[in-house]
């Protein structure tokens, strides 16, 4: 990991770019953070839209969390930002939006071709992140994921024992290959749905959280469309990880 950039955001919340290979990312941390006082830390997981355009959204969790005593971090996923595209991602993509506009059913063939490679790659390279940051003196255990692709959240909650907790935002997207590894889930769950989301089959959300085998799961469903997540299901979610990783 090589750090790249650094400043001190208003807040006191110290926010650094650094690169790991060709990967991108970000680290905040709260003022508190030192080596003799490790704080824990949660992965922002986001949309393939690139940091770039996610920043605003990111660095707002990345300070709400740091307020409660976490660290964060980000990293720019495969295809994104300035990162090389993939030919067939960008034509599942393209084949993702007519099918969307037509108003027709999406294919399982095109919900494959656009998200089990992302998954494939990205999953690795957040634990290879995982490894680079919990090295850190200021980092310590235990680690939540939060947000992103539903997809990359269910495999690294399978995959990855050093998470504890995550919160997921529910979509519909997702392959028959990952709806059955959800079944293998088993860390504690806190799932964001909105009720009226404009690009998510809400019976597809409702059995994929059924699907999930954790024991200790909640769906909070809210009114409204994808991007009008209430603050208070913010709230529930730090609540979540507090009660979780602290």
């Amino acid at each position: 990991m090589h750090f790249t950039s650094e400043r001190r955001l208003d807040d006191g919340v110290l926010e650094r770019e650094f690169t790991l290979g060709e990967i991108p990312g970000i680290l905040w941390t709260p003022a508190s953070a030192s080596a003799s006082a490790p704080v824990p830390l949660i992965l922002l997981g986001h949309p393939p839209l690139g940091l770039g355009k996610m920043y605003p959204r990111l660095a707002g969790r990345a300070r709400h969390a740091a307020a409660d005593g976490f660290a964060t971090a980000t990293i720019e996923l495969p295809g994104s930002g300035d990162r090389p595209r993939w030919a067939a991602v960008e034509q599942a993509r393209a084949d993702l939006r007519r099918a969307m506009e037509a108003g027709g059913p999406v294919g399982d063939e095109i919900v494959d071709a656009l998200v089990l490679p992302l998954v494939d790659k990205a999953v690795p390279e957040w634990q290879a992140a995982l490894d680079a940051l919990l090295s850190l003196p200021e980092i310590g255990g235990p680690v939540g994921y939060s947000g992103g692709v539903i997809s990359i959240g269910i495999r690294l909650a399978v995959v990855e024992p050093r998470i504890s907790a995550a919160v997921l935002f529910a979509g519909s997207l997702v392959p028959a290959a990952l709806f059955e590894e959800a079944r293998r889930v088993t860390l504690p769950l806190h799932v964001l749905l909105q009720w009226d989301d404009e690009g998510n089959d809400r019976q597809a959300s409702l059995d994929l959280f059924d699907a999930f085998g954790s024991k200790e799961k909640t769906l909070q469903a809210n009114m409204g469309g994808h991007t009008g997540v209430p603050q208070f299901a913010g709230d529930a979610a730090a609540d979540f990880f507090a009660r979780h990783l602290k």
